[in-house]
């Protein structure tokens, strides 16, 4: 029988792993969003882009180190990036692979931002943290409350 500090830790980490990946999932969904006009127009209250346009001129920014007239392929492989990653860290399917690309993800996203716009903006907006969660993410047995523990459970029972 575990004592009550092991399941209070355990109970703990499962609670961890949860926050983080549904805060990876619901941010990937959000900047999705944004890209898309869902939270306003460009210019309304925490607004990034409103719209497509102004993403793929973020994007320009961000890789500096491409061809300008790769940015609209780079915005849109990342908005279908996010979009799936997003998708299955909230259903919590395939939860390791897709946290090990959302680290990936994030840290080429953070490296992006450091040469396009200055060191300062991907550890103002927490990019490399981000990264840094998602990668421990991949590390960890997915948490109970997954469609990973589900179907394990199912196939367990089956046979």
């Amino acid at each position: 029988m575990k004592s009550k500090t092991a399941q209070l830790a355990g109970n703990g980490t499962e609670i961890v792993r949860l926050f983080a990946r549904l805060a990876l999932g619901v941010s990937f969904l959000s900047a999705v969003a944004d890209r898309f006009g869902v939270w306003g127009p460009y210019g309304a209250k925490n607004v990034s882009w409103g719209d497509f346009a102004r993403f793929v001129e973020y994007t320009r920014a961000v890789m500096s180190l491409f061809p300008s007239s790769w940015a609209v392929p780079f915005a849109w492989a990342a908005t279908v990036a996010e979009t799936l990653l997003g998708i299955l860290l909230l259903a919590g399917l395939k939860t390791r692979l897709a946290s090990a690309l959302s680290g990936v993800l994030l840290l080429l996203f953070a490296l992006g931002m450091a040469t396009g716009l200055g060191i300062k903006t991907p550890l103002d907006y927490s990019v490399f943290s981000a990264a840094a969660a998602a990668f421990l993410l991949a590390f960890w047995e997915p948490d109970r409350f997954t469609l990973d523990k589900l179907l394990d459970q199912h196939r367990y029972l089956r046979g």
